[in-house]
């Protein structure tokens, strides 16, 4: 069943040198204007359930595209058809107000998605609930801190369980626990059948979520097929400075040499040997290891590669870099490399974590590239140890050493 139609859709848009030019056109009928077009005509499909990505570099017309679907936009020429309701996070909190209360931006924001108050009656607790805003819903939202602005903004935009929902780099917001419950909101979407769109420069959540990838260029389709196939070939057009339009069947070379930054390829996480992106490790047994693979401006000096391993409340349990263990990484003449982190029989106790990976200058300050979730631990484990981690221990008694030892954890491997 069809979600999403368009039909030979297209935007453009007028610019005028000076603001009488508007009016001197009206009344001569003399052209004052210049035309750009945002996207060219375009005809897409989308199914009910389908999650579709949409990459491209900023200009491309994915932003174009999304508020054409939303119907904050208008098109130049063609026809749109959507099916059900649709939630947009296009811009956090548009159609706040400053000077209203949190509880009146609740009503009002949904009343801009096209909510009725009787609805938002019944979803207001619940939004109320998953912002964490409770005791600050009485006060102007010129109040709050850019962190509450966009957790009620977010809140608000996700709480009517919606037939498409249209993400613009907005796969998950916030920082701590609220990043984390933002994103398992929209990946519960994703597990309820809901059609959903998302523009987004993270490449690997593309690939990972998505079931289709569309990639836009100068406002055409570039591409359009499945996510390895098309995240690949945008990667290696990337790669390549980003210049012209670039086609599957001409690549661009995947290095990034003279563009003065760097990118992670590759992250993939196996316990004992089984990769995945949510993994079962038992704690003190299992062997956990993080291979990542980055492209690298060989004219800059050699990027280091960090990890941290968060808990479910969003705090960093552990972290480990290639800067801060004074490794300097060796790469290929085109700046590519590979390192690979070990931890032997890992030694958190029970609980969910997620695995983060950051690439950084070689002083492991500035950040060029990061993927964050990128696996999920579900950590078990046998007895009733408590806490967080099972550091290496030895017991005696009166005086005297123990037959029972704990078993020996070993150190966290370097890089």
């Amino acid at each position: 069943m069809t979600a999403i139609l368009l039909h030979n859709v297209a935007k453009s848009y007028r610019s005028y040198d000076h603001p009488w030019e508007t009016l001197w056109e009206v009344f001569t009928k003399t052209r004052r204007h210049r035309e750009w077009t945002a996207l060219h005509p375009l005809s897409l499909e989308i199914a009910h359930g389908e999650v579709v990505g949409i990459v491209g570099t900023n200009g491309a017309g994915k932003s174009t595209l999304l508020k054409l679907i939303a119907g904050t936009l208008t098109p130049s020429a063609g026809d749109i058809r959507v099916n059900g309701h649709v939630a947009a996070l296009l811009e956090l909190g548009a159609g706040f107000h400053p000077d209203m209360t949190g509880r009146e931006n609740v009503y009002l924001g949904a009343s801009v998605m096209g909510l009725s108050s009787e609805r938002v009656d019944r979803l207001y607790d619940g939004i109320v609930e998953f912002a964490g805003l409770g005791e600050f819903m009485d006060q102007p939202v010129k109040t709050y801190s850019s962190g509450m602005y966009m957790r009620l903004a977010f809140a608000v935009a996700t709480a009517a369980d919606p037939d498409v929902l249209i993400l613009d780099e907005a796969l998950s917001v916030g920082d701590g626990a609220f990043a984390r419950k933002s994103f398992e909101r929209i990946i519960g979407y994703k597990d309820a059948g809901k059609t959903i769109l998302f523009c987004s420069h993270s490449l690997y959540q593309v690939e990972a979520i998505c079931s289709r990838v569309l990639w836009l260029d100068h406002g055409r389709l570039v591409m359009d097929g499945e996510p390895a196939r098309v995240v690949s070939a945008y990667a290696e057009f990337l790669g390549g400075g980003g210049e012209g339009c670039g086609t599957p069947d001409q690549p661009a070379p995947a290095a990034v040499a003279g563009s003065g930054v760097g990118r992670l390829t590759k992250v993939e996480v196996e316990a004992d040997g089984v990769e995945g992106r949510k993994l079962t490790v038992r704690s003190g047994q299992t062997d956990l290891t993080v291979a990542v693979g980055f492209a690298s401006d060989p004219a800059l000096p050699p990027p280091s590669v960090g990890l941290t391993i968060t808990g479910s409340n969003g705090w960093a349990v552990t972290s480990a870099s290639t800067s801060n263990d004074g490794l300097t990484i060796s790469r290929r003449p085109d700046g590519s490399g590979e390192v690979e982190l070990s931890f032997p029989r890992f030694p958190l106790l029970k609980g969910a974590y997620w695995v983060n990976v950051f690439l950084l200058c070689e002083q492991g300050i500035h950040l060029y590239d990061r993927i964050e979730h990128a696996a999920e631990l579900e950590v078990v484990q046998d007895g009733l140890e408590q806490g967080v981690v099972s550091l290496p221990r030895r017991w005696s008694v009166n005086g005297a050493p123990a037959s029972a030892v704990s078993p020996t954890v070993p150190t966290v491997a370097a890089w």
